[in-house]
Protein backbone atom coordinates (compact mmCIF):
# COMPACT_ATOMS: atom_id res chain seq x y z
CA UNK A 1 0.00 0.00 0.00
CA UNK A 2 1.05 3.53 -0.90
CA UNK A 3 2.11 5.43 1.83
CA UNK A 4 0.82 9.15 2.46
CA UNK A 5 3.22 11.56 0.76
CA UNK A 6 3.85 13.44 3.92
CA UNK A 7 5.18 10.16 5.57
CA UNK A 8 7.52 9.45 2.46
CA UNK A 9 11.01 8.81 3.50
CA UNK A 10 14.11 10.78 1.83
CA UNK A 11 15.02 8.15 -0.47
CA UNK A 12 10.95 7.74 -1.56
CA UNK A 13 11.05 11.66 -2.13
CA UNK A 14 13.60 11.46 -4.52
CA UNK A 15 12.03 8.77 -6.45
CA UNK A 16 8.27 10.91 -6.34
CA UNK A 17 10.29 13.87 -7.10
CA UNK A 18 12.45 11.83 -10.37
CA UNK A 19 8.36 10.67 -11.78
CA UNK A 20 7.61 14.04 -11.70
CA UNK A 21 10.56 15.27 -13.57
CA UNK A 22 10.05 12.95 -16.34
CA UNK A 23 6.43 13.52 -16.51
CA UNK A 24 7.02 17.27 -17.02
CA UNK A 25 9.41 16.99 -20.21
CA UNK A 26 6.67 16.43 -22.51
CA UNK A 27 6.51 13.52 -25.04
CA UNK A 28 9.64 11.95 -25.66
CA UNK A 29 10.84 12.18 -29.15
CA UNK A 30 10.45 9.60 -32.07
CA UNK A 31 13.56 7.64 -32.78
CA UNK A 32 15.58 8.11 -35.79
CA UNK A 33 15.47 5.06 -38.64
CA UNK A 34 18.44 4.68 -40.88
CA UNK A 35 17.01 4.48 -44.22
CA UNK A 36 20.01 4.00 -47.01
CA UNK A 37 17.11 4.86 -49.88
CA UNK A 38 15.60 8.08 -48.19
CA UNK A 39 17.05 10.40 -50.90
CA UNK A 40 18.52 12.35 -47.70
CA UNK A 41 15.28 12.55 -45.59
CA UNK A 42 15.40 11.96 -42.04
CA UNK A 43 12.90 9.03 -41.04
CA UNK A 44 11.22 8.86 -37.64
CA UNK A 45 9.04 6.35 -35.64
CA UNK A 46 7.10 6.87 -32.82
CA UNK A 47 6.95 3.24 -31.08
CA UNK A 48 4.23 4.43 -28.70
CA UNK A 49 1.83 5.43 -31.54
CA UNK A 50 2.87 3.44 -34.51
CA UNK A 51 3.17 6.91 -36.81
CA UNK A 52 6.31 7.01 -39.15
CA UNK A 53 7.36 10.53 -39.90
CA UNK A 54 9.59 12.12 -42.42
CA UNK A 55 10.90 15.12 -42.05
CA UNK A 56 11.33 16.19 -46.14
CA UNK A 57 13.43 19.84 -45.44
CA UNK A 58 16.38 18.64 -43.16
CA UNK A 59 18.11 22.14 -44.28
CA UNK A 60 16.91 23.95 -41.82
CA UNK A 61 18.62 27.40 -40.48
CA UNK A 62 17.70 30.67 -38.14
CA UNK A 63 15.20 32.64 -39.97
CA UNK A 64 11.52 31.58 -41.71
CA UNK A 65 11.67 28.32 -43.49
CA UNK A 66 8.88 26.39 -45.27
CA UNK A 67 8.84 23.06 -43.24
CA UNK A 68 7.27 19.52 -44.28
CA UNK A 69 6.56 16.44 -42.70
CA UNK A 70 5.05 13.25 -44.35
CA UNK A 71 3.29 10.95 -41.57
CA UNK A 72 1.55 6.90 -41.77
CA UNK A 73 0.78 4.09 -39.82
CA UNK A 74 0.72 0.48 -40.53
CA UNK A 75 -2.60 1.68 -42.40
CA UNK A 76 -0.66 4.11 -44.86
CA UNK A 77 -0.41 7.58 -45.36
CA UNK A 78 -2.05 9.91 -42.86
CA UNK A 79 -4.33 12.85 -45.12
CA UNK A 80 -6.11 14.61 -42.21
CA UNK A 81 -7.14 18.28 -43.92
CA UNK A 82 -4.99 20.24 -41.42
CA UNK A 83 -2.62 19.53 -38.11
CA UNK A 84 -1.69 21.44 -35.43
CA UNK A 85 2.17 21.80 -34.86
CA UNK A 86 3.86 23.61 -31.58
CA UNK A 87 7.28 24.51 -32.23
CA UNK A 88 9.82 23.88 -28.70
CA UNK A 89 13.30 25.26 -28.15
CA UNK A 90 14.31 21.89 -27.23
CA UNK A 91 15.31 22.12 -22.77
CA UNK A 92 13.47 25.28 -22.16
CA UNK A 93 10.19 25.00 -20.38
CA UNK A 94 7.27 26.74 -21.02
CA UNK A 95 4.54 27.70 -23.69
CA UNK A 96 5.53 26.71 -27.49
CA UNK A 97 7.61 29.23 -29.65
CA UNK A 98 5.12 28.74 -31.96
CA UNK A 99 1.76 27.31 -32.95
CA UNK A 100 1.17 26.52 -37.10
CA UNK A 101 -2.01 24.52 -38.78
CA UNK A 102 0.05 22.81 -40.94
CA UNK A 103 -1.81 21.75 -44.72
CA UNK A 104 -2.31 18.58 -46.28
CA UNK A 105 -1.09 18.35 -49.73
CA UNK A 106 -0.98 15.13 -52.26
CA UNK A 107 1.43 14.44 -54.06
CA UNK A 108 -0.95 13.79 -58.19
CA UNK A 109 -0.28 10.03 -57.69
CA UNK A 110 -2.48 10.02 -54.47
CA UNK A 111 -0.56 7.68 -52.85
CA UNK A 112 2.04 10.44 -51.24
CA UNK A 113 1.76 13.41 -49.92
CA UNK A 114 2.70 15.91 -46.82
CA UNK A 115 1.91 18.47 -44.38
CA UNK A 116 3.59 21.77 -44.82
CA UNK A 117 3.96 25.26 -42.72
CA UNK A 118 6.49 28.00 -42.56
CA UNK A 119 8.53 27.91 -39.53
CA UNK A 120 10.54 31.02 -37.37
CA UNK A 121 13.75 30.00 -35.90
CA UNK A 122 15.25 32.38 -33.76
CA UNK A 123 18.57 30.34 -32.51
CA UNK A 124 20.99 27.81 -34.06
CA UNK A 125 20.75 24.52 -32.26
CA UNK A 126 18.11 21.41 -31.42
CA UNK A 127 14.30 22.49 -31.56
CA UNK A 128 11.44 20.03 -31.12
CA UNK A 129 8.19 19.82 -33.43
CA UNK A 130 5.31 18.39 -31.73
CA UNK A 131 2.33 17.00 -34.07
CA UNK A 132 -1.00 16.60 -33.35
CA UNK A 133 -1.75 13.48 -36.06
CA UNK A 134 -4.78 11.42 -36.06
CA UNK A 135 -4.16 8.05 -36.91
CA UNK A 136 -5.90 6.35 -39.72
CA UNK A 137 -8.29 4.94 -37.32
CA UNK A 138 -9.19 8.46 -35.88
CA UNK A 139 -7.29 8.44 -32.94
CA UNK A 140 -5.36 11.60 -32.35
CA UNK A 141 -2.03 11.36 -30.79
CA UNK A 142 1.07 13.67 -30.06
CA UNK A 143 4.27 12.69 -32.29
CA UNK A 144 7.41 14.76 -31.54
CA UNK A 145 10.57 15.34 -33.82
CA UNK A 146 13.72 16.75 -33.35
CA UNK A 147 14.69 19.35 -35.30
CA UNK A 148 18.50 20.57 -36.03
CA UNK A 149 19.03 24.25 -36.68
CA UNK A 150 22.24 25.56 -38.38
CA UNK A 151 23.37 28.93 -37.99
CA UNK A 152 23.53 28.89 -41.83
CA UNK A 153 21.54 27.05 -44.66
CA UNK A 154 23.51 24.71 -46.90
CA UNK A 155 21.39 25.50 -50.12
CA UNK A 156 20.19 29.25 -50.99
CA UNK A 157 17.78 31.10 -48.76
CA UNK A 158 14.46 33.34 -49.76
CA UNK A 159 16.59 37.03 -50.56
CA UNK A 160 19.75 35.74 -51.41
CA UNK A 161 21.89 35.81 -54.88
CA UNK A 162 20.79 32.43 -57.55
CA UNK A 163 24.05 30.95 -58.30
CA UNK A 164 24.97 32.07 -62.15
CA UNK A 165 25.01 28.32 -63.22
CA UNK A 166 25.97 27.40 -66.67
CA UNK A 167 24.18 24.08 -66.71
CA UNK A 168 24.19 22.13 -70.17
CA UNK A 169 20.76 22.94 -72.46
CA UNK A 170 19.44 21.14 -75.59
CA UNK A 171 22.07 23.00 -78.10
CA UNK A 172 25.46 21.35 -76.28
CA UNK A 173 23.82 17.52 -76.98
CA UNK A 174 23.01 15.24 -78.86
CA UNK A 175 19.50 14.36 -77.49
CA UNK A 176 17.66 14.77 -74.20
CA UNK A 177 18.32 11.94 -72.85
CA UNK A 178 21.81 13.36 -71.86
CA UNK A 179 20.20 16.02 -69.85
CA UNK A 180 17.51 13.95 -68.21
CA UNK A 181 16.88 10.36 -67.07
CA UNK A 182 13.15 11.08 -67.92
CA UNK A 183 11.41 8.57 -70.69
CA UNK A 184 9.56 11.58 -71.71
CA UNK A 185 11.41 14.53 -71.57
CA UNK A 186 9.75 18.31 -72.36
CA UNK A 187 12.06 20.65 -74.72
CA UNK A 188 10.97 23.67 -72.67
CA UNK A 189 12.53 22.50 -69.52
CA UNK A 190 15.84 22.23 -71.34
CA UNK A 191 16.57 25.62 -73.54
CA UNK A 192 17.45 28.37 -70.84
CA UNK A 193 20.95 28.45 -69.18
CA UNK A 194 20.72 29.47 -65.80
CA UNK A 195 23.31 32.40 -65.92
CA UNK A 196 21.81 33.77 -69.44
CA UNK A 197 18.51 33.95 -67.62
CA UNK A 198 19.65 36.07 -64.50
CA UNK A 199 21.44 38.38 -66.69
CA UNK A 200 18.52 38.97 -69.13
CA UNK A 201 16.54 39.69 -65.67
CA UNK A 202 14.03 36.32 -66.66
CA UNK A 203 12.22 35.38 -63.85
CA UNK A 204 13.13 31.65 -62.89
CA UNK A 205 11.74 27.88 -61.70
CA UNK A 206 14.97 25.73 -61.22
CA UNK A 207 14.13 21.69 -60.25
CA UNK A 208 16.56 19.44 -59.67
CA UNK A 209 15.75 16.02 -59.20
CA UNK A 210 15.92 12.83 -61.54
CA UNK A 211 12.44 11.36 -63.01
CA UNK A 212 13.48 8.36 -63.37
CA UNK A 213 14.74 7.41 -59.90
CA UNK A 214 11.86 9.22 -57.93
CA UNK A 215 11.84 6.50 -55.36
CA UNK A 216 11.76 8.40 -51.65
CA UNK A 217 7.98 8.99 -50.11
CA UNK A 218 8.70 12.74 -50.50
CA UNK A 219 9.87 12.64 -54.09
CA UNK A 220 7.03 13.73 -56.71
CA UNK A 221 6.57 14.42 -60.15
CA UNK A 222 8.37 17.76 -59.63
CA UNK A 223 9.91 17.71 -63.26
CA UNK A 224 6.41 17.33 -65.11
CA UNK A 225 4.46 19.49 -62.82
CA UNK A 226 7.02 22.26 -63.72
CA UNK A 227 6.51 21.36 -67.54
CA UNK A 228 2.52 21.72 -67.06
CA UNK A 229 3.72 25.57 -65.10
CA UNK A 230 5.95 25.93 -68.49
CA UNK A 231 2.69 26.21 -70.51
CA UNK A 232 1.13 28.95 -69.01
CA UNK A 233 3.84 31.21 -67.85
CA UNK A 234 6.59 30.70 -70.13
CA UNK A 235 5.99 33.79 -71.82
CA UNK A 236 6.96 35.46 -68.44
CA UNK A 237 9.51 32.97 -67.05
CA UNK A 238 12.17 30.42 -67.82
CA UNK A 239 11.94 26.95 -67.01
CA UNK A 240 14.88 24.60 -66.63
CA UNK A 241 15.23 21.15 -65.19
CA UNK A 242 18.62 19.69 -64.19
CA UNK A 243 18.88 16.45 -63.43
CA UNK A 244 20.80 14.96 -60.39
CA UNK A 245 22.86 13.01 -62.94
CA UNK A 246 25.72 14.00 -64.88
CA UNK A 247 25.35 11.38 -67.41
CA UNK A 248 22.11 9.77 -67.71
CA UNK A 249 22.79 8.01 -71.21
CA UNK A 250 24.88 5.87 -69.04
CA UNK A 251 22.66 4.23 -66.47
CA UNK A 252 20.01 2.83 -68.04
CA UNK A 253 18.31 2.02 -64.62
CA UNK A 254 21.74 0.87 -62.78
CA UNK A 255 22.91 3.77 -60.49
CA UNK A 256 26.32 1.69 -60.29
CA UNK A 257 28.06 4.20 -62.84
CA UNK A 258 26.31 7.24 -62.00
CA UNK A 259 27.68 10.60 -61.63
CA UNK A 260 26.21 13.46 -59.40
CA UNK A 261 25.49 16.70 -61.22
CA UNK A 262 28.35 19.43 -59.97
CA UNK A 263 25.75 22.00 -59.87
CA UNK A 264 24.09 20.48 -56.63
CA UNK A 265 27.13 21.17 -54.87
CA UNK A 266 27.45 24.69 -56.55
CA UNK A 267 24.06 24.98 -54.92
CA UNK A 268 24.82 23.23 -51.59
CA UNK A 269 21.87 20.32 -52.15
CA UNK A 270 21.70 17.35 -49.91
CA UNK A 271 18.91 15.82 -50.50
CA UNK A 272 17.17 14.51 -53.89
CA UNK A 273 14.84 16.94 -55.21
CA UNK A 274 14.79 21.05 -54.86
CA UNK A 275 13.07 23.90 -56.65
CA UNK A 276 13.75 27.04 -56.80
CA UNK A 277 11.50 30.49 -57.61
CA UNK A 278 14.28 33.25 -58.80
CA UNK A 279 12.57 36.90 -59.25
CA UNK A 280 13.66 38.94 -62.20
CA UNK A 281 15.89 40.71 -59.94
CA UNK A 282 17.69 36.95 -59.91
CA UNK A 283 16.95 37.01 -55.96
CA UNK A 284 15.66 33.37 -54.50
CA UNK A 285 11.79 34.33 -54.09
CA UNK A 286 11.27 30.87 -52.87
CA UNK A 287 12.74 27.54 -51.92
CA UNK A 288 11.01 24.41 -51.57
CA UNK A 289 13.30 20.94 -50.17
CA UNK A 290 11.13 18.00 -51.23
CA UNK A 291 7.97 17.80 -53.66
CA UNK A 292 6.00 21.07 -54.28
CA UNK A 293 2.62 20.41 -55.27
CA UNK A 294 1.51 22.73 -58.05
CA UNK A 295 -0.68 25.02 -56.19
CA UNK A 296 2.16 26.27 -53.86
CA UNK A 297 4.75 26.25 -56.52
CA UNK A 298 2.32 28.11 -58.99
CA UNK A 299 1.23 30.92 -55.59
CA UNK A 300 5.07 31.67 -55.12
CA UNK A 301 6.10 31.91 -58.71
CA UNK A 302 3.05 34.65 -59.26
CA UNK A 303 4.41 36.26 -56.57
CA UNK A 304 7.67 36.71 -57.91
CA UNK A 305 6.57 37.71 -61.39
CA UNK A 306 5.16 40.39 -59.12
CA UNK A 307 8.36 41.60 -57.98
CA UNK A 308 9.55 44.84 -60.19
CA UNK A 309 12.82 44.98 -61.95
CA UNK A 310 15.48 47.14 -59.70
Amino acid sequence: MLRPFHRLTPPGLLVLVAVLLLASCGPRAASRVDDRFSGGYPMFRDEASGITAILGTPDLAVGTFRVAVSFSDRNGLIRAPSIEWQLYRTGQSGDAAQVAAAQFFAFPDGARGLYTAPLDFTAAGRWTLTATVPRTDGQPVAVTLPLEVAARASAPVVGAAAPASRNRVAADVPSLGHLTTSPTPEPALYQHRIAESLAAHRPLVVVFASPAFCTTPLCGPQVEEAAELAKTYGDRADFVHVDLYQNPQDIKGDLSGAARSPLLKEWGLRTDQWTFVIDANGTIAARFEAFVPRAELQAALRRALEVPRR
